[in-house]
Order: structure tokens, then C-alpha cells, then sequence
């Protein structure tokens, strides 16, 4: 049942992800930007209820308190699957993502993203690179309030593995002078990396409280990964002692990877 229940989930995700831009198309290009996060959000909304439905998934949303959702800062972020870039922007007014430069060439989602006026990085491009994401993000939290989300990893991690934080978000926290606002998670373990099995369970996402600007830059980052990887291998301990753990959660507390 856990297979044919994550292999409905898959296919209507992407039909859904399908059927909702070009449902929105003829009027979302049109509405000015802020009221375009409302077509975002209710995206987003959609494929919450569609997993609650189908997989059992339930989510737990902590340290909201934490959280100042209309000022200009950096949120850092565990990046474990693909759950946490659509629920994420549920909590913000105003959100752009740090994005590889190629997806914006993507027919029709390329469309919506530019129109949200994501960060494009070019990976190849080295410091170069960061110098154009840092002048992007600038230029827009001068024109209004945003919150740039960012994963300091690059990409998706398996949860348990060894932290590999990259100087990106320290050289943005240096040099745009902002507040950063670490989050964890839990995700990977019900909806993993390259995984097409879903399990039922609660997923967690949790908003620590933020790093204000200041920090020299390596204070910065060894507080950043501790904040962050602390409190998500806590989630994974959690979820291995709940009463239907995911297998990954068991497996990386009884192997010792995971203190219980």
C-alpha cells in the first residue's frame, strides 16, 4: 500500500505542478507581483493537502515566533527534499529564492519564477558568481522587503550525512548586513532525495531564532551549522522514537550516526 499510494502521490503532484500554471497563466502575468503570491501560495496549500491525503503525511510547524515574515533578511535553510521549496514560502510575505541560472530557461516555470524575481546563479562562474547574487539580492531589498531564502549546503542532503556548508551564505550575511534565519528540518526522512517512495508521518519544520548581523564571518558560520544540524539530527531522534518512525530515522539512531 505504501508504494501505490507514493506512486499516486507522484503522478498527481506533477500533473497537479502541470495543471495549476497553465490553469493560472492568463492571469497570474497580469496581477502585480504581490498579489501574485496568492496563486503561489495556494500551489502551495494544494500539494500539502494533496500528500496529507494520499500519503498521511502531517506537518509540524515550530518556532514560528521566531519568525519576522515583511522585514529583509536571509533564511538559511536544511535542504532534505522537495517539500521544503514550496512550504517554505508559506511563511513570508515576500520570498526569493537563490536559484541555478538554468532553471529560469525551463518553459513555463522559467515564466513563473521570473516573475517572482528569483536570484539566478551561475555556478560556473565562481566569484563571480556571488558577487552577482550579493548585487541582486541588494538591489532588491532596497526596492522592498524581501526575504531571500537560501540552502547553505547547494542542494539536497541526505538527512543524517556529513554537513558540507558552503561560504556563499556567510559572504551574504557579511556584505548585505541582514538578519539570517536558520531553520531545520526533517523532511528527507518521509520524502527523500531522489526518492519516489513517500511515508506517512509528521513532517517537521522548525524556525530557530535569528542570527542578527555583526558576527565576524567564521563565528557566523560554525553558529549557523551548529543552530541548524543540532536541532534537525534532534528531529531525526524524535522522529525514530515516534510511534511509526520512518526506517531512515531507526536506522541512523541505532547505527550511532544519530544520538537517541
Amino acid at each position: 500500500m505504501l508504494y501505490i499510494r507514493s506512486a499516486l502521490f507522484t503522478v498527481l503532484f506533477y500533473l497537479s505542478n502541470a495543471a495549476q500554471m497553465i490553469f493560472w497563466a492568463p492571469v497570474f502575468f497580469i496581477m502585480p507581483r504581490m498579489e501574485a503570491w496568492k496563486v503561489v501560495k495556494c500551489w502551495a496549500y494544494s500539494h500539502l493537502w494533496l500528500q496529507n491525503r494520499i500519503c498521511g503525511t502531517c506537518y509540524d510547524f515550530r518556532g514560528l515566533e521566531n519568525i519576522r515574515p515583511n522585514a529583509n533578511q536571509l533564511v538559511a535553510s536544511k535542504h532534505q527534499s522537495a517539500w521544503e521549496t514550496y512550504t517554505m514560502v508559506l511563511f513570508f510575505k515576500d520570498v526569493s529564492y537563490i536559484l541555478k541560472r538554468s532553471l529560469i530557461f525551463i518553459p513555463v516555470f522559467g515564466w513563473y519564477a521570473a516573475k517572482m524575481r528569483v536570484v539566478p546563479i551561475d555556478r560556473s562562474r565562481g566569484k563571480e558568481a556571488l558577487k552577482s547574487i550579493t548585487a541582486n539580492a541588494r538591489r532588491y531589498m532596497a526596492e522592498t522587503e524581501r526575504q531571500i531564502i537560501i540552502y547553505p549546503e547547494g542542494t539536497r542532503k541526505q538527512p543524517g550525512a556529513e554537513p558540507a556548508y558552503k561560504y556563499g551564505i556567510t559572504h551574504l550575511y557579511r556584505d548585505l548586513k541582514v538578519p539570517v534565519q536558520p531553520v531545520a528540518l526533517n523532511s528527507g526522512l518521509y520524502w527523500g532525495r531522489r526518492s519516489l517512495v513517500v511515508h506517512p508521518g509528521t513532517i517537521v519544520m522548525e524556525f530557530l531564532p535569528m542570527i542578527e548581523p555583526g558576527l565576524p564571518g567564521e563565528a557566523f558560520s560554525a553558529r549557523l551549522e551548529q543552530m541548524i544540524e543540532t536541532a534537525s539530527n534532534r528531529l531525526i531522534a524524535e522522529s525514530a522514537a515516534s510511534d511509526h518512525p520512518p526506517p531512515l530515522a531507526v536506522e541512523l539512531v541505532r547505527s550511532g550516526q544519530v544520538a537517541a
